[in-house]
């Protein structure tokens, strides 16, 4: 058996110029950077999907939308990540000298991937719980018709509901906006496999 490889950490600063010169996205936690993987016919057409319907149910509201492209500072957990999408309403606060950077979101939804729900419920949940401004976590499962939500009661009570079944709707508070899963799932395949 050969010996381990040495495991490397890095600055944040470190990865964030990393990150400028990479042809691909990768996150940071904490002095390690991840590699994304790849996602799925039906994860992309989710996240298009909800893009749309939020884009124009915050049309009319003080709120910005973002996709998967904009990078969130958590800075409580010295981490880097691209949610799915995010929402801010109100001033949007760059992180110092970037516009690349976001750090008060008060809606976060991720799409669910088999390799990566776990850790999307668990410890990023616990990381995203650290951002002040956030109050509603949404998980939007790939592989049947379900949306779950987190929305902040205090600082340490999240309440939780979900909706399952393509006739549902499901209620985002955040933005006062009540949002039917058939729109969400949309000309998804559900053959298709999830990554």
């Amino acid at each position: 058996m050969g010996e381990a490889a040495a495991k490397l950490y890095y600055t944040a600063e470190e990865y964030l110029m990393f990150e400028e010169l990479a042809k691909n996205k990768s996150e940071f936690y904490n002095g390690e950077i991840f590699a994304m993987s790849g996602t799925s016919g039906n994860h992309s057409i989710i996240c298009f999907n909800l893009n749309r319907h939020i884009g124009e149910a915050i049309d009319n509201k003080n709120c910005t939308g973002f996709d998967s492209n904009m990078k969130l500072n958590i800075a409580q957990a010295n981490s880097f990540v691209y949610p799915d999408m995010m929402v801010v309403c109100g001033d949007i606060d760059f992180l110092k000298n970037r516009t690349d950077i976001i750090t008060n979101p008060i809606l976060i939804i991720e799409v669910l991937s088999p390799s990566t729900q776990a850790f999307d419920r668990s410890k990023k949940f616990e990381y995203y719980r650290s951002v002040a401004s956030m109050r509603e976590y949404v998980l939007v499962s790939q592989e049947e018709p379900m949306i779950e939500v987190f929305f902040r009661q205090t600082e340490k009570i999240w309440l939780y509901s979900a909706v399952k079944g393509i006739e549902e709707r499901v209620v985002l508070q955040t933005i006062e906006h009540e949002l039917a899963l058939k729109d969400v799932y949309r000309k998804v395949d559900w053959n298709q496999p999830a990554l």
